[in-house]
């Protein structure tokens, strides 16, 4: 057993000045820190012996570095003895009971648990070496993993280093207990910033506090988070880690505990710029390090930035009127103001100006002091604090008429900011970029009185009886604090939190459209003719085949007088492909087109064919056109053509068409261009990625626009696979995929459970590959090139692998990760079932059987194993081949016929398809050429469907729903809809 946890513990006993100890470990020099170490003793001569620390001439450096050598020595040997293993084993150790038990939230929360001795308290800087420690300790359990053991190079990443982040101290919390999987989560040792990101803060509580997830799941997600894992990854494979929390809730952590480290980067850049600078004082170190924001950072640090002339406080203190400023709140009896007049010196020259720089001195105080701070913002939230809007005074030769009108609304605009929405924040902030509008935070005048008040009689009360002069210096201080310091920060505080919420509910809602667009279910096994509309340049077809190959593309011009001629020119197309659906783009002349098909169908001059139609949204089909993946794609096609096509495969398969396309052309969301570019990209990136990876890819078929798409993978990755592919055929297993250039041991843990494998055709492509093994003069594809022919005999020697037939593992085609495989075989063992019936009713049967006789939580104590990761199996086993989750979701509204709007009424009742959900309310098309709009008051939890398995309380594109009219306003084609039940 390693010795690492009495090691770390002794180094909490070295000797540490009073005046050190305030200061932060980073700010120390790091020979101290090094001479403690040096001077360790066991605890027994501790007690008899008291030892100081040598003297700087000892060098401590050169001293240290052999016993950080022999650790990591004897860290690296363990954990290639154990085979220690990243990805978190599934199985967990049998002797450990509470090995498959989720964390409780006590266990974490609690500093001082029963089941730990006492011990004296360590210097910051010694945490993470007590968690190494005990880390070290748990590997040399011997716990079944079911994922392949570590590389070499990864053994060397493991190996022990002080690492330190500003976030250790929950994780020492989480060592208490093994997590539920038998082992602690490890992050690698990489983490080059150990001590710059130190805060007075700690990351787990905060980001608990901002994301309203248990502190435990909060510290889980981080070391997730830092050794690598992807969203998808951790929300199929990592349940019991993260309180089965959806991909939504995970990003939401991530952007909030990037925020954090961006602050934390920041205030240690701005603490080394200030130190360099030699203006760092005890004071303005506790305050930037206390800084939870951005906007806090930048108040406590306005002041020393480069170029700054220095507040009227700085000025005031290089006048040397510090000490009378304080000495007002100490000592205020002793104070004498005149004593500081120097008629030579300006700013000294009258009792007044004195006056003025000890008032600026205490106003900076007060403003930079966190009991205030922490006070007034308390005040505000028990208060109406109000934003208000109003038009501003502006020439009608800079602004337009038109962008006025846009915002008539918030012109006299006046809102609590506990009760303002979203999209009126977004409204308000554009109006004002555009200087259409003036916007202000309006504080009422209680809450300056109150805090007035309290500061003069409580917070910052004179110590001893004060003369009124000095208490009238005093009461204009807070006043001028609040006014021309405190009530700015406020304002900036209230505007930069509103516009934070509003733009992540924004790109929220913008990512919960994007993923009901993309699990639109696909329609497959139908012929399709694709139609791009348009007027002058005519409508473009594209007829596809079932399998998306291109069939034929044409051009007809329908709405310029050759109707009748056109029409017999369709239908001779529709005929000789037998296709009877027809795919319209919502763009420019698509009623017109959709009229013109109606009618034909109506009066059915297809027959025999039963044609329907159906509307898409053509929305970054002309973008995609243009780009270079589809000039690869279809090198001889128009472009123009080319959306005919897109349009067509849109309805056919989505989520492969819309996968080529930047998300942000695809059209849903609200105020896109509004919100940060930044977050809004890595958001819709992660719902391409989590959507592509939850429905799992055919890797011998795929595109690599797909591949790239899943987890764990990038363009370069899947450029690798697909050549791969082309150079030795058809990937027979998952193993595989570690055979690929720059697809190494993590990368293939996040992307194998999303990889599929069509289990007819590998059998078949093996069955044919071992025959043609004995022909002669045959060459195989890549590997298997084998000939049998006498005088090439040399080649076959050199190449024995040519001679080996893999074959496939009837696992990969299921979502069962390649880490549970040795539990999903022990489960088909239990059950008694053969691999070759996954699937299949049998196994089904079986699996039923076995569950409903030992229960889902005794079959996974019986295979020591997690109740998630058995039902991942479970799911996996019983699924039949081919299975799409996506069936569960809505498919396209195919139609016969059209209404018009003039043909609707109040009351009426319409089917309509969900096409975009905003924040004020969902737009449906009801078929009649004009959206209508829900309100978001009428979208209640009680009228959606509680059959479905919904991700969030709301409607998303594509989504088939009943309404009932409200109201028609023919002129301004404006029709409010009621929502009646979700179908």
């Amino acid at each position: 057993m390693t010795t690492l946890p009495r090691i770390a513990k002794s180094k909490a006993k070295p000797l540490i000045s009073e005046e050190d100890d305030e200061l932060p470990s980073f700010l120390k020099s790091s020979s101290e820190s090094e001479e403690e170490e040096e001077e360790w003793e066991p605890k027994s001569k501790v007690a008899s012996k008291r030892r100081l620390p040598k003297k700087p001439e000892s060098k401590p450096k050169k001293a240290a570095a052999p016993r950080s050598t022999v650790v990591r020595k004897r860290t690296r040997k363990t954990a290639v003895k154990e085979e220690p293993n990243v990805s978190l084993p599934i199985a967990a150790d049998e002797d450990s009971k509470d090995g498959l038990k989720l964390l409780h939230p006590k266990e974490e929360t609690d500093p001082k648990p029963k089941t730990r001795t006492k011990k004296p308290k360590m210097p910051q800087g010694t945490k993470i070496n007590v968690i190494q420690g005990k880390m070290d300790n748990l590997d040399s359990d011997e716990i079944p993993s079911t994922s392949a053991p570590l590389m070499e190079n990864e053994v060397k990443q493991e190996k022990y280093e002080e690492d330190f982040t500003f976030d250790e101290p929950p994780l020492k919390r989480i060592k208490l207990t093994t997590l539920p999987q038998g082992k602690p989560v490890k992050h690698p040792g990489s983490t080059k910033h150990q001590e710059e990101l130190e805060m007075n803060w700690d990351i787990v509580q905060v980001l608990s506090e901002r994301t309203n997830i248990e502190p435990w799941v909060c510290a889980n997600i981080i070391c997730l988070f830092r050794d690598e894992n992807t969203i998808p990854f951790i929300a199929r494979y990592r349940k019991e880690l993260v309180n089965n929390l959806e991909a939504d809730a995970l990003r939401e952590v991530q952007q909030t505990l990037e925020e954090l480290r961006t602050v934390a980067k920041k205030t240690h850049v701005t603490i080394q710029k200030i130190k360099k600078e030699g203006k760092l004082s005890g004071s303005l170190l506790t305050a930037l390090l206390n800084c939870k924001t951005l906007d806090e950072l930048d108040h406590v640090s306005a002041p020393y930035k480069t170029g700054s002339k220095g507040t009227k406080a700085q000025r005031a203190k290089q006048l040397g009127l510090e000490p009378a400023a304080i000495s007002l709140i100490e000592n205020p009896v002793e104070l004498s103001l005149f004593s500081y007049i120097k008629p030579n010196v300006k700013g000294l020259t009258t009792i007044q100006e004195v006056e003025a720089g000890v008032q600026h001195i205490l106003a900076d105080m007060f403003a930079k002091d966190k009991d205030t701070l922490d006070f007034i913002r308390v005040l505000c939230q028990q208060r109406y604090i109000c934003i208000q809007s109003a038009l501003a005074k502006v020439s009608s030769k800079n602004v337009n008429e038109k962008d006025v009108n846009k915002f008539q609304l918030y012109q006299n605009f006046s809102c609590n900011i506990k009760n303002i929405q979203h999209h009126q924040i977004l409204a308000i902030n554009r109006g004002e970029n555009l200087k259409i509008l003036t916007v202000k935070v309006n504080v009422p005048d209680g809450v300056k009185n109150e805090f007035c008040r309290w500061c003069v009689n409580e917070r910052w009360r004179p110590k001893r009886y004060a003369k009124p002069e000095l208490m009238k210096i005093l009461h204009n201080s807070v006043e001028d604090s609040y006014k021309r310091l405190i009530y700015p920060l406020l304002c900036r505080e209230f505007r930069s939190k509103l516009t934070s919420d509003a733009e992540k509910e924004s790109i929220m809602m913008f990512g919960r459209n994007l993923r009901q667009l993309l699990l639109m279910s696909p329609v497959r096994g139908r012929t399709m003719m694709g139609v791009d509309p348009g007027y002058k340049h005519g409508c473009k077809l594209a007829i596809i085949s079932p399998t998306s190959q291109i069939l034929h593309t044409d051009v007809v011009y329908l709405h310029s007088g050759q109707g009748f001629r056109e029409g017999e020119k369709i239908r001779r197309l529709l005929l000789h492909y037998n296709c009877s659906t027809v795919v319209i783009g919502n763009g420019t002349a698509c009623r017109e087109t959709e009229a013109y098909f109606a009618d034909l169908i109506m009066k059915k001059y297809f027959a025999p064919l039963d044609v329907v139609y159906c509307i898409v949204s053509e929305a970054g089909a002309s973008i995609y056109s243009v780009s270079p993946e589809a000039s690869k794609e279809m090198p001889d096609l128009d472009p123009n053509l080319r959306s005919a096509v897109s349009i067509a495969r849109r309805v056919q398969d989505p989520l492969a068409e819309l996968v080529k396309i930047e998300p942000k052309h695809i059209g849903v969301g609200m105020y896109q261009h509004d919100v940060s570019q930044t977050l809004l990209k890595a958001t819709l990136d992660s719902v391409v990625e989590e959507c592509v990876s939850f429905v799992g890819v055919d890797i011998n078929i795929c595109s690599e626009i797909l591949l790239r798409h899943i987890a764990g993978l990038n363009a370069n990755r899947a450029k690798n696979i697909i050549e791969w592919r082309e150079k030795n055929g058809p990937f027979i297993s998952r193993e595989q995929l570690k055979e690929v250039k720059g697809l190494g041991p993590k990368s293939f843990q996040q992307c194998a459970g999303f990889i599929r494998f069509n289990q007819e055709y590998i059998r078949t492509f093996c069955s044919t590959q071992q025959t043609k093994l004995a022909a002669e003069g045959h060459a195989l594809m890549a590997k298997a090139d084998v000939q049998v022919i006498s005088e090439k005999q040399g080649k076959k020697k050199r190449n024995p692998a040519a001679n080996t037939v893999v074959w496939p593992n009837p696992l990969d085609q299921t979502c069962i990760h390649p880490e549970s495989y040795d539990v999903a075989k022990r489960f088909l063992t239990f059950i008694g079932g053969n691999p070759n019936d996954i699937g299949k009713p049998d196994m089904q049967q079986k699996v039923n059987a076995v569950i409903q006789k030992e229960g889902i939580e005794g079959a996974a104590k019986t295979l020591n194993t997690t109740v998630h990761t058995l039902q991942i199996i479970i799911d996996g086993l019983t699924q039949p081949e081919g299975f799409d989750f996506r069936t569960d979701f809505e498919k396209p509204d195919f139609k016969r016929s059209i209404v018009c709007l003039e043909d609707l009424s109040i009351g009426t009742v319409l089917t309509g398809k969900v096409e975009n959900a905003t924040l004020f309310g969902v737009f449906v098309d009801i078929g009649v050429g004009k959206s209508g709009l829900i309100p978001i008051r009428n979208i209640t939890e009680t009228k959606l469907s509680k059959a479905k398995k919904r991700r969030s309380l709301g409607l998303g594109p594509g989504e088939r729903v009943e309404v009932k009219v409200l109201n028609i306003d023919i002129p301004r084609s404006r029709i409010t809809l009621d929502l009646l039940r979700v179908l």
